[in-house]
Protein backbone atom coordinates (compact mmCIF):
# COMPACT_ATOMS: atom_id res chain seq x y z
CA UNK A 1 0.00 0.00 0.00
CA UNK A 2 1.50 3.49 -0.94
CA UNK A 3 2.37 5.88 1.75
CA UNK A 4 3.13 9.45 1.74
CA UNK A 5 6.75 10.57 1.36
CA UNK A 6 5.92 13.75 3.39
CA UNK A 7 3.33 15.38 5.57
CA UNK A 8 0.93 17.14 3.38
CA UNK A 9 0.37 20.87 5.67
CA UNK A 10 -2.83 22.14 6.63
CA UNK A 11 -2.80 25.10 4.24
CA UNK A 12 -2.02 23.00 1.02
CA UNK A 13 -4.80 20.17 2.33
CA UNK A 14 -7.51 22.88 2.73
CA UNK A 15 -6.68 24.33 -0.17
CA UNK A 16 -7.03 20.95 -2.45
CA UNK A 17 -10.33 20.89 -0.16
CA UNK A 18 -11.71 23.88 -1.00
CA UNK A 19 -11.61 23.34 -5.32
CA UNK A 20 -14.26 20.67 -4.70
CA UNK A 21 -16.98 23.06 -3.41
CA UNK A 22 -15.97 26.12 -5.56
CA UNK A 23 -16.72 23.53 -8.54
CA UNK A 24 -20.40 22.21 -6.87
CA UNK A 25 -21.52 25.13 -4.94
CA UNK A 26 -23.01 27.76 -6.95
CA UNK A 27 -22.12 31.22 -6.55
CA UNK A 28 -23.30 33.53 -4.08
CA UNK A 29 -24.93 36.57 -5.45
CA UNK A 30 -26.20 39.71 -3.45
CA UNK A 31 -28.31 42.37 -5.53
CA UNK A 32 -26.71 45.76 -5.54
CA UNK A 33 -28.56 48.83 -2.99
CA UNK A 34 -28.00 51.17 -6.09
CA UNK A 35 -29.62 49.65 -9.26
CA UNK A 36 -30.43 46.25 -7.65
CA UNK A 37 -28.31 44.02 -10.51
CA UNK A 38 -27.03 40.48 -8.89
CA UNK A 39 -23.69 41.21 -7.96
CA UNK A 40 -20.59 39.46 -5.98
CA UNK A 41 -20.87 40.36 -2.57
CA UNK A 42 -18.05 42.53 -1.04
CA UNK A 43 -17.23 43.53 -4.64
CA UNK A 44 -18.09 46.69 -6.74
CA UNK A 45 -21.29 46.15 -9.06
CA UNK A 46 -20.16 45.17 -12.53
CA UNK A 47 -23.42 47.15 -14.04
CA UNK A 48 -23.20 50.65 -12.07
CA UNK A 49 -19.74 50.49 -10.44
CA UNK A 50 -21.13 51.48 -6.81
CA UNK A 51 -19.96 49.73 -3.80
CA UNK A 52 -21.42 50.51 -0.39
CA UNK A 53 -23.67 52.99 -1.23
CA UNK A 54 -20.69 55.43 -3.34
CA UNK A 55 -19.57 55.40 -6.91
CA UNK A 56 -15.52 53.55 -7.08
CA UNK A 57 -15.73 52.81 -10.69
CA UNK A 58 -16.30 55.51 -13.36
CA UNK A 59 -18.80 53.65 -15.46
CA UNK A 60 -19.70 56.62 -17.60
CA UNK A 61 -15.74 57.25 -18.76
CA UNK A 62 -14.81 55.97 -22.11
CA UNK A 63 -11.50 53.67 -22.22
Amino acid sequence: MANPKAKMSKSRRDIRRAQVNARTKPATTVNCTHCGEPTLPHRACRHCGYYRGRSVVNKLAKS
